[in-house]
């Protein structure tokens, strides 16, 4: 019995440690896409408003850092 507790216990912790690594995982993806859409600049056709919101929206969700955001913002602004 406490050999097969200690085992589901175990299985739990892996379950787990997956979870938070697909959380990390997803949160980088997020954080690389938020930066490579910071990092292209405008484009004639395109809505600086709109890109503007996007950003906020990124860096509001923790996506984007204080930092990242301004750098994004400035490169956007010109």
């Amino acid at each position: 019995m406490l050999v097969a507790g200690m085992r589901m216990g175990q299985a739990q912790a892996q379950q787990q440690a997956q979870a938070q690594a697909q959380q990390q995982a997803a949160v980088e993806q997020a954080r690389q896409e938020g930066a490579a859409q910071a990092q292209a600049p405008a484009s004639a056709g395109t809505d600086v408003t709109a890109q503007l919101q996007k950003l906020a929206d990124l860096h509001k969700s923790g996506v984007l850092s204080d930092e990242e955001f301004a750098a994004a913002k400035k490169k956007l602004l010109g």
